[in-house]
């Protein structure tokens, strides 16, 4: 969601929370400010928009000092204002937070009762304020933060910093992300790595309900009740400042699609005993043929991923599955039995509602798996087991090659549980096999089509809406791909299951609303072609995802878009890269913003 940054030591804290900042900015970018005590006072500054806005606001403000904080928001509580950007300032404290404060109108209504006058329309205020009124009863900075954060009901992480204290600033956390970085001389936090890559790859994870004193030489870390811990963890983050960079890429998001061949290959690394045709057997122990059910819980792209995970499971493994959104699951009091596992796939491993979900389901005895792409998460340390995506960090907004990646790990867990359940035939294991290698090679092939995906853009910029029609395994992929054009190009754009288009939808093609159809050969590519006479009939303008060569379905089609052949069980992966290309240069071409879409963020920490 929100993005923190905060630094003390030896250098100019401005530059540094700056340069942070703009590294956490596809975390929020609605407004953005810093909070640096020059040796005598906190000075703050803040901005609406993105960082750019701050740093011009800067050049005009001498503003110096070698400890400070830094944040960018993603509106929740409250617009985007200047009065509602953060820090908060109270009572020489300031305040940055990124989470929600679910009893803050409690808090707020109590407080303001007491005397407090609140100038924002944020919960986070109510943490300032907390905190600045046990400051004013001469309870030292760290004691007034622990104090303040026993009665906060929620998700969090914050930094804090007071006028009253010189040597150090406070940060906390409960289900929200948040990460120190140990340096010589100096020490950094940070919501995310990236932002710590050029200064430290020596990290301390913050678990839930912790605090840390950060000091310039030292750090020290409590737990909830003040308890100071004996043992502190400090791992190394072993990547460069070069994979946050943009690699003479336009966009994060192209990099990070054309990363997806590489992704491929490094996500089923020494997972694939390819003489025994053996998959993930040093990671799972789980033994299939106890399981009664598997159900997935995820949100937004990782939900698609999920529901592709169900047909995997079905097909492959033949044990019954289930794809959930994470914001209903989690409320719906669901039915679940003693061998049923729950999987919770999650990029950031920090996204609220799966936390949440998975939170709910452990409690209940469960048997929990996770799949992320980031090392000691949330989910990732919650989850009974997991398995890593190793997509990389993923700067842009709109997820691609970390798709790619959970999709990969499913079909790889599908193929595991199959083979020690026995129903997995020589053959088929052969196939799977030979299809895993092949596929970083067809992908980088799939890459090629980009100039006639480009051509096929630019005839669309203009459209209003977009359909997109799949069957079977490809429609998962062709919800995900309406969402790559919604998300980045503002265009609305509705995937559905191909025959499902007679049923209602169908009412919607004209010659005004392209239709996307993925047409493969395979099991479903005559009930397929069937949807492509129907909309064609209609007067719709047809674009289609057809195997290479295969000129009868081209004939049928405006515009064909021709990928590799391949195993049906494989084919979302060839299917999905030219869906986010055709949506990269569709918003591309309209101008919009496509790291950073507007309302959306990066990881959504919150309800």
């Amino acid at each position: 969601m929100c993005g923190i940054m905060g630094y003390i030591g030896y250098r100019d804290a401005r530059n540094i929370l700056i340069d942070g900042l703009k590294r956490l900015e596809y975390r929020g970018y609605d407004s953005s400010g810093i909070a640096i005590f020059d040796g005598k006072k906190l000075r703050i500054a803040r901005a609406v928009g993105k960082i750019a806005a701050l740093e011009s606001l800067l050049e005009k403000e001498n503003i110096k000092g070698s400890m400070g904080i830094g944040h960018t928001r993603w509106a929740t509580h409250g617009r985007p204002t200047e009065n509602n950007a953060h820090p908060h300032l109270v009572n020489g404290v300031a305040v940055v937070h990124n989470g929600i404060i679910e009893n803050y109108s409690e808090l707020k209504n109590e407080l303001t009762k007491k005397g407090s006058i609140f100038k924002s329309e944020t919960d986070t205020e109510v943490i300032s304020h907390l905190i600045g009124a046990n400051l004013q009863n001469d309870v030292n900075l760290f004691e007034s933060v622990l104090l303040a954060i026993k009665r906060l009901e929620g998700a969090f992480a914050i930094a804090v910093i007071s006028e009253k204290e010189r040597e150090y600033f406070v940060v906390a956390k409960n289900f929200s992300p948040l990460i120190i970085g140990i340096g010589e001389g100096e020490n950094f936090v940070a919501s995310d790595i990236p932002a710590l890559l050029p200064y430290t790859r020596r990290v301390i994870m913050l678990s839930e309900n912790e605090l840390a004193k950060i000091y310039k030489d030292r750090v020290e870390i409590y737990n909830i009740s003040g308890e100071k811990k004996t043992e502190i963890e400090i791992k190394l983050i072993d990547m460069s400042p070069a994979v946050a960079e943009k690699e003479g890429h336009k966009h994060f998001m192209h990099k990070e699609i054309f990363e997806s061949p590489k992704v491929f290959a490094d996500t089923m690394l020494g997972r694939i005993d390819r003489e025994r045709g053996e998959f993930l057997s040093e990671e799972i122990s789980l033994d299939p043929n106890k399981l009664n059910r598997i159900v997935i819980v995820a949100c937004g792209t990782s939900y698609h991923a999920g529901l592709l995970g169900k047909y995997y499971f079905e097909q492959i493994s033949k044990i019954p599955a289930e794809a959930e959104f994470a914001s209903e699951f989690r409320y719906r009091n669901p039915v679940l039995k003693e061998n049923d596992l729950a999987i919770f796939i999650s990029q950031s491993g920090e996204t609220a509602d799966t936390l949440g979900a998975l939170k709910d389901i452990k409690e209940k005895g469960i048997r929990t798996l996770a799949v992320c792409n980031v090392m000691n998460s949330s989910i990732a340390r919650m989850a009974d087991d997991v398995i890593y995506t190793r997509a990389g960090i993923e700067i842009g907004v709109a997820s691609t090659k970390a798709f790619i990646a959970q999709v990969e790990v499913l079909l790889m867990l599908a193929i595991s549980f199959a083979s020690k359940k026995r129903i997995l035939s020589n053959e088929h294991r052969k196939i799977f096999v030979n299809e895993f290698y092949r596929m970083p090679f067809l992908l980088k092939e799939t890459l090629s089509t980009e100039s006639y995906i480009k051509d096929v853009a630019s005839r669309f910029v203009r459209s209003k809406d977009f359909i997109y029609l799949g069957r079977g395994i490809n429609f998962p992929v062709a919800l995900e791909g309406a969402l790559k054009l919604k998300e980045i190009s503002y265009i609305h754009a509705e995937g559905y299951a191909a025959g499902e288009m007679k049923h209602g939808p169908i009412a919607l093609i004209d010659e005004d609303v392209p239709v996307l159809v993925i047409a493969n050969r395979g099991s479903n590519l005559k009930k397929i072609i069937s949807n492509i006479l129907e909309a064609k009939s209609r007067g719709g303008i047809l674009i289609g995802i057809i195997t290479k060569g295969d000129e009868e379905t081209r004939r049928l089609l405006d515009f064909a878009i021709e990928v590799e052949e391949t195993d049906e069980f494989f084919q979302p992966f060839v299917n999905s890269l030219p869906l986010q290309l055709l949506a990269y240069h569709i918003a591309d071409m309209k101008g919009t913003d496509v790291d950073q879409p507007r309302n959306l963020a990066k990881s959504v920490t919150v309800e």
